[in-house]
């Protein structure tokens, strides 16, 4: 089947080279082993994407166990997934999978042993964690890279990471935008998705600086803070709604008097249930003094 799919491709056939893989249902076979199920697969996964059946090629990626891959013997197999992965990811044009598909190759001890190889994954990461919505996830592997030994060795990635984590206003473009607008993995995919990605890096940029901004003013005249972004006041407005719609930040903006407020207004319950917990700490505080001075005196005597 394997032969006869390859004949099909060489002819240009790339579909009925694909149709025909699909047919087979290797995952089930318990008579080969594991290795050659997953070369299988990969074969399957990239057919179906030179096809550019994407969504065929996402459940064709299920097949593959994780666990499986990860496994000793298998580093060769894992990086192929996961280029293929990035390549189905790129399509759907997410970048903080992207960012995981990158980080997943790098972290493969034979493209550990290559510097070009490793350097290339963790630069290609640094990128699309920048490029990649804010979440707790994404926090998470923004940090789990900036202890990264390796990260130090490669200066401009060392430096947006510093940069993404820190909690201050970043300048439009940044000061490493254009190194990492010219890593290879920015413009693959053609023009209209280079330029998604560079929309993308404005737009993160702008988040970010909104999330700053909430965690040091509880209200701001509008204009002021779009001032201090550098945007006009309706693309900071668009951006804030956008923000709030998804959750990512509190807040209400006043256009007659041009104020956002950042602050979330409390009920009485939750004041008096503030109180009553501050209450609380603080009798258990002299509670816990009371009983180390007893226990001092009782020393001394």
């Amino acid at each position: 089947t394997r032969a006869l799919a390859t004949l099909y491709e060489q002819d240009g056939k790339i579909a009925e080279a694909a149709d025909i893989l699909q047919e087979v249902h290797v995952e089930t076979y318990g008579a080969i082993s594991k290795r050659e199920k997953v070369e299988f697969i990969l074969e399957q996964m990239r057919l179906t994407l030179a096809k550019r059946d994407w969504t065929r090629a996402a459940i064709v990626s299920r097949k593959i166990n994780r666990k499986a891959i990860n496994e000793e013997g298998m580093q060769t197999e894992k990086v192929v997934f996961f280029t293929l992965l990035a390549e189905y990811h790129r399509h759907e044009k997410d970048a903080f999978e992207l960012a995981k598909d990158y980080h997943a190759i790098y972290l493969t001890p034979s493209v550990q042993a290559v510097d070009e190889q490793w350097k290339s994954a963790l630069q290609n990461t640094v990128l699309f964690l920048a490029l990649s919505l804010h979440s707790m996830e994404q926090q998470d592997m923004l940090n789990r890279i900036n202890i990264d030994t390796n990260l130090e060795k490669i200066e401009f990635c060392r430096a947006t990471i510093k940069l993404l984590l820190k909690k201050e206003i970043i300048t439009y473009p940044t000061q490493h935008q254009t190194e990492l607008e010219s890593l290879p993995a920015f413009s693959e995919g053609g023009t209209e998705l280079t330029t998604h990605w560079h929309d993308q890096f404005h737009k993160r940029v702008i988040q970010h600086n909104i999330r700053v901004a909430s965690t040091y003013y509880k209200r701001i005249h509008g204009a002021r803070l779009a001032d201090m972004l550098g945007l006009e006041l309706g693309e900071l407005e668009k951006e804030i709604s956008s923000m709030v719609s998804d959750g990512s930040v509190y807040a209400k903006i006043d256009r007659p008097k041009d104020i956002v407020r950042f602050l979330q207004a409390q009920s009485p319950e939750s004041t008096l249930s503030a109180w009553a917990g501050d209450i609380t700490t603080l009798l258990d505080l002299v509670e816990k003094t009371t009983h180390l001075i007893n226990k001092e005196n009782m020393t001394k005597q």
